[in-house]
């Protein structure tokens, strides 16, 4: 009595969800779910990936500028 559902409960709600929709449409709908899963998982990575893209010419601009004013402080001292 503790249990809220037990397998018997689930298969017969699965065995009803078959019925009413038939298994073409539950395959079609999982297709689509599938599809879209990994169309997420592939923008997620291509997003990681320009992301890091945009951050190498801002690093070398960085080092670029403290190569530049490191020679302008030695050629004050000079």
């Amino acid at each position: 009595m503790g249990d809220l559902f037990t397998i018997q409960h689930l298969l017969l709600i699965l065995l009803i969800v078959v019925l009413v929709f038939g298994t073409k449409k539950l395959r079609n709908i999982g297709s689509d779910l599938g599809g879209a899963v990994k169309s997420f998982k592939e923008g997620m990575a291509g997003n990681e990936t320009a992301a890091s893209e945009e951050k190498k010419p801002l690093e070398e601009k960085a080092a670029n500028s403290v190569q530049q004013d490191v020679a302008n402080k030695t050629k004050e001292h000079s």
